[in-house]
């Protein structure tokens, strides 16, 4: 049985999907029109281990993620600037040129830290016409209404807006965004943007396109979407109107999350979404990631500072998805140890001879413990513990490598494919005859070629097949 905190109930609650083995997951991805800070990677790592959590617990998973290359303003109440056209002009490109380059570079990062390859990576602007059909639906049933600036939704009309945020209504309705709202016609300060005309506010937008909404001034409704439609209308479109789960960060609850709800249940008249799953923050040296700061650092100077991208994966491990975590080079280093041991043991067993052995009952209780841990609202920081656990414990070494390797389906650490640079010829013959010095008892000379390999750079690790050499 697998649990999950479901941010809309705000407890742990037993997963069952709406068919039996297979799950409908929607990941909201990033905007992509600047390099995404490790804080954002951080969310996606938590995405992936969703997705393996439950692909090892024998679900199907439809994974989509998306692409946001449109309509995300610069202010999450509807104002500012678009964040593609403001890249566009920032590097003299235009908004899919800008688009393109940073997919390409988030995904060499996902690649990097080894996330899966989700089922579907949809790009906002490709579906332009199901947000269109969205908003019709919205407009003819009431909940819609159009000034000359936008298309807005009505939040007074869906009765459980803030069931989501546990906000108070009368708050965001007499307050929030007041001082942001720069439509007159616009009913309340918490209704938001469906549809933007560019006959409005944004005359020079980059990126638009014709739709069938009017108003008095405005007649062929050229535009483009709001940022909160794209995600109702690629998760209707690629998984259907109810959806099993739907990620994000927890700054999507009070806003982003909570609109997408109140659109896609007001449009499709059901339920949108099962489980709501929201990642904490990445902090750096206990304050907030800033560029300003000079810390909100890329995926790149983690790797120029000289660390492979898995030992940031690791490092990612070893806090729960629901709990900030604080970032500092002397923790990366930590991860880096336990990387590197974890990579020493898979390789010394691995370097043994193989033997197929039937898995014994003191091996069986890690593979459960493993899974109770991850099943446990993806407890990965137990399941860690229960990993290190398991190679100090008095099992065989086949056995051991057998668990590491099925556990790191769902660490996704690359244990099995991982292989070491390879070792001077020269060092490799030293460590041979070190095995047959200590086999013939002169450990003086074994011990003296022992000297020579570690004065090299490396180390040397006796196993129980032999003498071996490592980095």
């Amino acid at each position: 049985m697998v649990t999950l905190f479901n941010t809309l109930s705000r407890k742990k609650e037993e997963f069952v999907p709406l068919t039996a083995g297979k799950v409908l997951f929607y990941h909201c991805g990033p905007t992509v029109y600047w390099t995404q800070h490790i804080g954002n990677l951080r969310g996606m790592t938590m995405g992936d281990l969703v997705r393996r959590t439950l692909e090892y617990s024998w679900f199907e998973v439809k994974h989509v993620r998306n692409y946001t290359d449109v309509g995300h303003l610069t202010s999450d109440s509807d104002t500012g600037e678009d964040k593609m056209e403001k890249g566009a002009k920032r590097e003299g490109k235009t908004p899919d040129e800008i688009a393109r380059f940073y997919i390409d570079q988030f995904e060499t990062d996902t690649k990097k830290l080894n996330l899966l390859e989700p089922t579907v990576k949809p790009r906002a602007t490709e579906y332009i016409d199901q947000m269109i059909a969205i908003v019709s639906a919205l407009l003819e049933k009431g909940y819609a209404y159009t000034t000359d600036l936008a298309v807005y939704f009505d939040v007074t009309k869906f009765a459980t807006y803030t069931e989501l945020s546990h906000q108070q209504m009368d708050k965001l309705m007499e307050g929030a965004g007041k001082a942001e709202v720069s439509d007159p016609r616009k009913k309340h300060a918490a209704d938001f943007v469906l549809w933007f005309f560019t006959a409005g506010v944004h005359t020079n937008a980059l990126q638009h396109w014709p739709s069938p909404f009017q108003s008095l001034l405005v007649k062929d409704g050229e535009g483009f979407p709001g940022w909160h439609l794209e995600c109702s209308a690629m998760t209707k479109a690629l998984l259907g109107s109810t959806i099993d789960i739907h990620m994000g960060g927890v700054e999507h609850i009070p806003v982003h999350h909570t609109n997408e709800i109140a659109q896609s249940e007001a449009a499709n008249g059901v339920k949108f979404v099962d489980y709501w799953l929201h990642n904490e923050h990445l902090l750096v040296n206990d304050k907030k990631m800033a560029k300003s700061e000079g810390t909100g650092f890329s995926l790149t100077e983690i790797i120029d500072h000289g660390y492979d991208p898995l030992v940031l994966r690791y490092f990612f491990l070893q806090s729960h998805y629901r709990s900030k975590q604080n970032f500092t080079w002397e923790a990366l280093d930590g991860a880096k140890t336990a990387l590197t041991g974890l990579r020493d043991f898979a390789s010394a067993w691995q370097q043994e001879k193989r033997i197929e052995v039937e898995m014994s009952g003191a091996a069986s209780v890690f593979r459960q413990q493993f899974t109770d841990a991850i099943s446990d609202d993806l407890n990965i920081p137990k399941a860690l513990g229960v990993v290190w656990d398991m190679t100090k414990a008095d099992i065989l070494n086949a056995e051991k490598l057998s668990l590491l390797l099925d556990f790191d389906r769902v660490l996704g650490l690359g244990l099995a494919d991982w292989k070491e640079a390879e070792i001077p010829a020269d060092l490799v013959a030293k460590a041979v005859l070190i095995t047959s010095l200590r086999k013939e008892k002169k450990f003086t000379e074994a011990d003296a070629l022992r000297k020579q390999i570690t004065d090299a750079g490396f180390v040397v690790q006796d196993t129980a097949s032999g003498t071996i050499v490592k980095r």
